[in-house]
């Protein structure tokens, strides 16, 4: 089971219907009728289309190991779960070749890329610290994957469906039955008491700032009007990447130095404050795409690729942008750590309340900025370092030695009755 690949069997397509975003389609493609009812469901629930996106890869995922084993969904058993939540955590994950290096080797093409620069994976990245993308599934992704699977098979236990009898992600033994939270203490916090059986353990990771120099280093390396504002906006707004990239051109307010966007979460209109250098670069990006052609109007999109047939940039190409700065430097930061970056730079600000960091981040709780209070890799290092400094500067330059202590000459006259000869 260990050397087990997965089939790349089916598909998980996307649609330009509302009603149904995405559809799993098995090797005929023909629809997969349970996903797609457990689709319908969450968008009844008011979910986001990138939901039901992302939960449809862990149930393609699912559905290759059992269309390779033989095995029905609704006739699967823990075993099967338990097999499969092992295979991810042993198996290397599929190797997509880049364009250029199709038709090569995987093993080769991997080797070549780590010939031009590229750590190995897994392998701390020399400039950030952050370690690269293992060739393992993270228990992050696999996580994901067990919730995945375990309220699928919840949701059609409860519809009755098919043959299904038992969930074969079943949730720990021990607290399987009896109401969550039955002796919560109200002085502490809310703590996870329903966990999957299958569940790994994950990791919470710090947040990553881009140093101010290295953002320098970053933005001097873009390639366009276009690219410089992005990032601008991105470091100044805090925004997500998508939301950013969702505004229009009547959303950038020039007089009160605000860009609206919609909420990933509550998909709500909020306007952020921005930089005005933000508004330099995005007015000379404008107007030199407006003389390229660009389409120009308040309902039209902000962001536009720089060649034709014009389109509105999607993340994907944002993200390839942003890689290919990284490039330059050998780094290896996200968008979502330009996100941590400005919240880094407002709660560095004295003058900032944390309650404001929250509201311009989009965040429910106040308690989630409790993550940035905690020392980043570079504030730990360089702590360490100056301690280190400070023993052997003190190993090489020794205090003066504390004159010994002596007796008093009067308390030994009281002590003996007069002056010792």
């Amino acid at each position: 089971m260990k050397n087990f690949v997965l089939p790349e069997l089916g598909q998980l397509l996307k649609t330009e219907d509302p009603w149904e975003p995405y559809r799993m389609v098995d090797a005929n493609g023909a629809p997969v009728e349970p996903v797609a009812v457990y689709f319908k469901d969450l968008m009844a629930a008011d979910s986001s289309p990138l939901t039901v996106r992302s939960y449809g890869m862990d149930l393609l995922r699912w559905w290759r190991f059992l269309w390779a084993q033989g095995f029905v969904w609704d006739r699967a058993v823990r075993g099967d779960a338990r097999d499969f939540t092992l295979w991810m955590q042993l198996a290397d994950k599929p190797v997509r070749s880049h364009w250029r290096h199709r038709g090569m080797d995987p093993a080769e093409s991997s080797s070549l890329q780590r010939r031009n620069g590229s750590p190995a994976p897994g392998t701390p990245n020399p400039v950030t610290g952050k370690p690269t993308v293992g060739a393992k599934y993270a228990a992050s992704t696999r996580a994901h994957c067990e919730t995945v699977l375990r309220t699928f098979y919840d949701f059609h236990l409860e519809l009755n469906t098919g043959s299904l009898l038992v969930n074969p992600f079943p949730l720990v033994r021990s607290r399987r039955s009896g109401r969550a939270q039955s002796h919560h203490n109200p002085e502490r916090d809310h703590q996870r008491q329903r966990t999957g059986l299958y569940r790994p353990t994950v990791p919470q990771l710090v947040p990553r700032r881009v140093p101010d120099d290295k953002y320098t280093e970053v933005f001097a390396g873009l390639r366009s009007h276009r690219d410089r504002a992005l990032l601008a906006f991105w470091v100044a707004t805090g925004a997500r990447a998508e939301e950013l990239l969702t505004a229009s051109q009547s959303d950038a307010v020039v007089g009160q130095q605000t860009v609206g966007v919609i909420r990933k979460g509550t998909r709500e209109y909020q306007e952020l404050p921005a930089t005005p250098d933000a508004f330099v670069w995005l007015r000379l990006y404008q107007e030199e795409a407006w003389r390229k052609g660009v389409p120009r109007g308040r309902k039209q999109p902000l962001w536009w690729t720089l060649r034709r047939p014009w389109r509105p940039l999607n993340y994907d190409a944002a993200r390839a942008m942003f890689n290919r700065a990284n490039q330059i430097l050998g780094a290896n930061w996200t968008l979502h750590d330009l996100r941590h970056t400005a919240t880094f730079l407002m709660l560095d600000d004295p003058g900032m309340p944390p309650a404001y960091v929250q509201h311009i981040l989009g965040h429910k709780h106040l308690s989630t900025l409790d993550i940035y209070n905690r020392p980043t890799r570079d504030d730990v290092i360089a702590a360490g370092l100056a301690h280190h400094a400070r023993q052997q500067q003190r190993r090489h330059n020794p205090p003066p030695a504390l004159p010994s202590p002596a007796y008093s000459t009067d308390s030994l006259n009281v002590l003996f009755g007069g002056p010792l000869r």
